[in-house]
């Protein structure tokens, strides 16, 4: 039992209903998981709803499955955040995939001064949309009850003003704190977000810097290596996740 597939409920079935998956998620169920009747899966809406399913009858275009158990999943407090700089090649799509897959509520995409990587308009819109789909699978793969969201291009402000109502950090190699001291001395009672910001392949400016830790953010050290963009944040969310006793 290792498959989540989502879709829309326009009220949560109960212990016995029938539960439909039609169109491309029941293609891919048949067709590439090879799900076959008597098998068990999870269906979920994204956000939050989790149904533990036996498949009764499956085909190409329709799979159906009795519901065995229902659950609503709250959201976890405090919520994890991505803010992760735009990097060359698949790197920040490998970010975003692990991170997704780690538990983040929401990534940023973040336009930072030393990003190789451009999005104009046109690309804003679809490296948005890719993400977003990185997200999606990432979290079916991963079997979560909550998709990660993806939001719109972040600038230096944009990350900024997250500082008003959400605990910001920065990983920069010379952050004056370790990473797990800042947060082993969190108030267990904040349930302020988490947003963990990451910058591109030569890492985040000066300016940048000092900006954001004007508004309110700190900056925290991940040990004493140089991690690359594409592991630095599922790194550190790992060791939140770990110090918040999540795992």
């Amino acid at each position: 039992m290792s498959s989540l597939f989502l879709r829309e409920f326009s009220a949560a079935p109960a212990v016995g209903d029938t539960v439909t998956l039609e169109g491309a998620e029941a293609k891919h169920a048949v067709t590439v998981n090879r799900i076959r009747p008597g098998e068990e899966i999870f269906l979920g809406d994204g956000a939050g709803l989790r149904v533990l399913a036996r498949v009764t009858q499956s085909s190409p275009g329709l799979l159906e499955a009795e519901a065995i158990e229902v659950r609503q999943v709250p959201l976890p407090t405090p919520e994890l955040i991505l803010v992760q700089g735009l990097a060359k090649g698949d790197r920040d799509e490998m970010a975003v995939q692990a991170a997704t897959e780690l538990g983040v509520s929401a990534v940023y995409p973040w336009a930072a001064e030393r990003s190789i990587s451009r999005w104009d308009a046109q690309k804003r819109v679809k490296g948005r949309a890719r993400w977003a789909t990185i997200a999606r699978e990432a979290t079916k793969q991963s079997i979560r009850p909550h998709l990660a969201h993806v939001h719109d291009l972040l600038d230096l402000a944009g990350v900024a003003a997250l500082t008003a109502d959400h605990e910001v950090l920065i990983l920069d190699p010379t952050g004056p704190v370790a990473l797990t001291a800042h947060v082993r001395a969190r108030a267990a009672s904040d349930e302020r977000p988490i947003v963990l910001v990451v910058g591109p392949e030569g890492g985040i400016s000066p300016r940048e810097l000092e900006t954001l830790e004007r508004a309110g953010a700190h900056r925290v050290v991940l040990g004493d290596t140089i991690l690359r963009t594409s592991t630095a944040g599922p790194a550190a969310l790992s060791v939140i996740t770990a110090l918040l006793g999540r795992w």
